[in-house]
This record gives structure tokens, sequence and C-alpha cells, in this order.
């Protein structure tokens, strides 16, 4: 998967990836993406980011995803 817009620069937010060149981080969508699981409500509140930004941000966090066994717990 290529992940054309995403971008990194070094000047800009210490380095985070970005979507882009945008001040939005990878980890802002994803963390967007929880608080408006709703696609339609997600972009009310991101009206720049589009469909491909949001599928690139999720394959490039998936991609970055070591394969760790983490432990969960039991609520």
């Amino acid at each position: 998967m290529a992940f054309d817009r995403i971008t990194i620069n070094h000047d800009r937010l210490n380095g985070q990836p970005c979507i882009r060149n945008l001040r939005i981080t990878v980890r802002r969508v994803l963390e967007a993406l929880v608080l408006y699981p709703i696609r339609d409500e997600f972009h009310r509140e991101y009206p720049e980011l589009d469909d491909e930004d949001i599928r690139q941000a999720l394959g490039y966090a998936a991609a970055n995803l070591d394969d760790q066994i983490i432990e969960l717990t039991a609520a």
C-alpha cells in the first residue's frame, strides 16, 4: 500500500506523521475516528479530510504496529 498522503516533516509537529502536510497527525485521525464513529460527524469536525486520508491513516497505523502480544485484563 502506498502512503502518498502521509507526510513527515521534521520541522512540523516534531516529525510526527501527518495527513498531506496539514497539522493533523495520523494519531489525531485515529483518535477522532473513535470520538466520531459516524462518518458524517467525523467529516463535519474535519471537513479537510476525505475518505482516502482516513484509509491511509488507518493503513499507516496498521503497517507500523508490531506483532507484540499485549495481555488485556478483564474488567
